[in-house]
């Protein structure tokens, strides 16, 4: 390897790395079915953990793998509404049973887009069905 003196020690590491390891830059599906055998394995160590020692090597190739699924399967973004709407069906009901919202009215007109779920909704919903607030934004 070709490197200036101050990254060679790191070049020759990466090298070593990547030889025992195979992981790295995730270019293909071979690489990738690796780097999740391998983030599995941490897994079952107990990696997810802070305290582990292998937690930043754990969070690494996480990252590595979420970047390969944004860029070769890239989810479509999904509005709050939407979010309603699938566990309404999910859960089988009606505009007027969900007290969290309020009025069958004031469902009526979120799910039309005339209003948009407030906060207050927002964290009424997320414990009624149990997900994260987050998944309404």
């Amino acid at each position: 390897m070709n490197a200036r003196p101050a990254i060679a020690p790191i070049a020759n590491a990466w090298d070593s790395f990547r030889g025992v390891a195979h992981i790295g830059h995730i270019a293909n599906r071979r690489d990738y079915e690796e780097a999740t055998r391998v983030a599995d394995e941490l897994l079952e160590m107990g990696a997810i953990r802070e305290a582990h020692p292998s937690h930043s090597l754990f969070m690494t190739i996480c990252d590595l793998i979420a970047a390969y699924d944004q860029r070769h399967h890239a989810m479509p973004e999904v509005r709050g509404v939407q979010v309603l709407r699938f566990l309404m069906e999910q859960h089988d009901l009606k505009q007027n049973q969900l007290p969290e919202i309020g009025r069958q009215s004031v469902v009526s007109e979120i799910l039309a887009g005339k209003r948009n779920l407030t906060v207050e909704h927002i964290k009424n919903l997320a414990r009624r069905f149990g997900i994260s607030p987050a998944a309404f934004f």
